[in-house]
């Protein structure tokens, strides 16, 4: 493993070769192959924003969203308050990502690696808000004996 900084040498560890993160089991497949693949293809930056958005509509059908198109499950999942509205938004702009390069999209420059990295970190932000969390609570509740 390699560690570096962007800043002064002997200040913080900023950045880990090769990535460190895991994907939570308690993710629903398809989303958690999704992401793991995700996270591997961060060189390959079109793969890993494609891969990200594919992760996205994964979950949002998990949580039962499931009709139309991504860009409506995106908007259902705001208005029933599943995600907010900030969420959503982000949420669309890794779908329009994904879209530029799915598409090939002659006018969209291709994305970098740190535009692959924004769309992914959203993802796993999205997957900790659904789906880790709420098993984190619900083990821990289980733990201490709530009712």
């Amino acid at each position: 493993m390699t560690a570096g900084t962007v800043y002064n040498w002997g200040l913080a560890v900023t950045e880990l070769y090769p990535d460190y993160r895991t994907v939570d089991e308690s993710i629903p497949d398809p989303a958690h192959s999704f992401l793991e693949q995700a996270l591997e293809t961060l060189a390959a930056p079109a793969g890993a924003v494609m891969l990200a958005a594919s992760a996205i509509d994964a979950m949002l059908k998990a949580k039962g969203f499931k009709s139309g198109s991504l860009y409506a499950r995106i908007d259902e999942a705001a208005g029933q308050h599943l995600i907010t509205p900030e969420m959503a938004a982000w949420a669309h702009e890794v779908r329009l990502d994904a879209n530029d390069q799915r598409h090939a999209d002659e006018d969209a420059p291709l994305p970098k690696e740190a535009d692959a990295r924004k769309c992914v970190n959203f993802a796993l932000a999205l997957a900790e808000f659904l789906f880790v969390l709420p098993a984190r609570v619900a083990r821990g509740r289980k733990g201490s004996g709530a009712r």
